[in-house]
C-alpha cells in the first residue's frame, strides 16, 4: 500500500506527524513535489473562480497523485474546540476532491466540539491500513512526541530571529502560504536577498501568545488566523510586517482588514492570484523595506 500526501494546505501542518506515523507502520507514503506552473495550472482548470488560490494548488497536486499511490490522504478538520474553527475548506476539501476525481480517499475527522479526536479517526482506519489499533496508538503516540521535539526546534530558532541585528520581518500567513514554492518562498527568498531576517507568524508557542489576539478581536474564532494574529505579541522587535494571502480568502480579507487598523508599524500586504510570480511584487517589497533606512 502507498498513501499520497498532496504537498499543499494540511501538508504544512501536519507533514512531520504524517512522516512520524506512518514511519512507524512501516506504511509507504508518496508525496507531491513542490507547486510548480504545471499543477498550478492543472489545479486551475479544475477548479471554480471562487476558490482561493490556495485550494487551487491543492487540487492540482491531488491531480499530480491520482494515479500514482492506492490512497490519497485528505483529512476533514472542522474545529479544535469552541472558538477554535478552521477555514470552510478544511472541512469541504473532502467532498471537493471526491466530486472532481474518481480516487479512494484515506480520511479522517477532526471535530473536538462533537469528540471526534485525531486519534479516534486514525484507530477508525485500522482495516484500511492493515494494522491493529494498538500499533496505531503506539504510532500516534510516537509521531506527537516527535513532531512536539521538531516543533521546540523551530519555536526556539525563530525567537532567536528576533535578537538579530538584521532588519526584522515579521512575516504573516498561513503555513500553506508561507511556504509554497510558487506563493511564499520567492517572497522569502527576496527579502534575505535584501539582507533581512524574516520571522514566522507560525512558528510561535500558540499557548504563550494567544492572548495577544484580544487586543484585536475578542470575537474572532477562526485558529488558524488567530495563530498568525498572535505572534504580533512581538511586534515591537520587529521593523515592520508583511501580511501574505492568497486571492481571494475570505478570512484574510477580514481578519488583515481588522489588525491593519490597529497596529502602528510598517506593514505590507500582498495578495497573489492565479497569475503567479512576484515581479510586480518585488518593487513594493523594496520600498517597504527602503522604509526601514530612513
Amino acid at each position: 500500500m502507498t498513501i499520497g500526501i498532496p504537498r499543499s494546505m494540511f501538508y504544512y501542518y501536519f507533514n512531520k506527524k504524517w512522516k512520524y506515523f506512518f514511519d512507524y507502520l512501516n506504511i509507504n507514503t508518496i508525496i507531491s513535489p513542490k507547486t510548480n506552473r504545471k499543477i498550478l495550472d492543472n489545479g486551475i482548470k479544475l477548479s471554480t473562480d471562487e476558490m482561493c488560490l490556495s485550494l487551487k494548488s491543492y487540487i492540482g497536486h491531488v491531480d499530480y497523485l491520482k494515479d500514482k499511490c492506492d490512497y490519497i490522504l485528505i483529512p476533514r478538520i472542522d474545529n479544535y474546540g469552541y472558538k477554535e474553527q478552521t477555514c470552510t475548506n478544511f472541512l469541504a476539501i473532502y467532498d471537493i476532491i471526491n466530486n472532481i476525481f474518481d480516487i479512494k480517499i484515506l480520511d479522517y475527522n477532526i471535530d473536538l466540539e462533537h469528540h471526534e479526536t485525531e486519534l479516534d479517526g486514525l484507530l477508525k482506519l485500522s482495516k484500511i491500513l492493515k494494522r491493529t489499533k494498538t500499533k496505531i496508538k503506539k504510532a500516534y503516540e510516537y509521531a506527537c512526541t516527535m513532531e512536539g521535539k521538531d516543533k521546540k526546534k523551530i519555536v526556539i530558532d525563530n525567537m532567536n530571529k528576533l535578537s538579530s541585528k538584521k532588519t526584522k520581518v515579521l512575516l504573516i500567513g498561513h503555513s500553506y502560504n508561507l511556504y509554497d514554492s510558487l506563493i511564499g518562498t520567492p517572497i522569502i527568498n527576496y527579502l534575505e536577498k535584501l539582507n533581512c531576517e524574516v520571522i514566522y507568524s507560525d512558528r510561535f508557542d500558540y499557548q504563550s501568545t494567544k492572548q495577544t489576539v484580544l487586543k484585536y478581536s475578542k470575537n474572532l474564532y477562526w485558529r488558524y488566523s488567530k495563530q498568525n494574529i498572535s505572534s504580533l505579541k512581538y511586534i515591537d522587535k520587529v521593523d515592520g510586517i508583511i501580511f501574505l494571502s492568497t486571492f481571494p480568502c475570505g478570512l484574510d480579507s477580514l481578519v488583515n482588514e481588522l489588525v491593519l487598523r490597529k497596529i502602528n508599524k510598517p506593514y505590507l500586504n500582498l495578495i497573489l492570484d492565479d497569475l503567479g510570480g512576484i515581479a510586480g511584487m518585488e518593487t513594493r517589497i523594496e520600498s517597504f523595506v527602503d522604509i526601514f533606512e530612513y
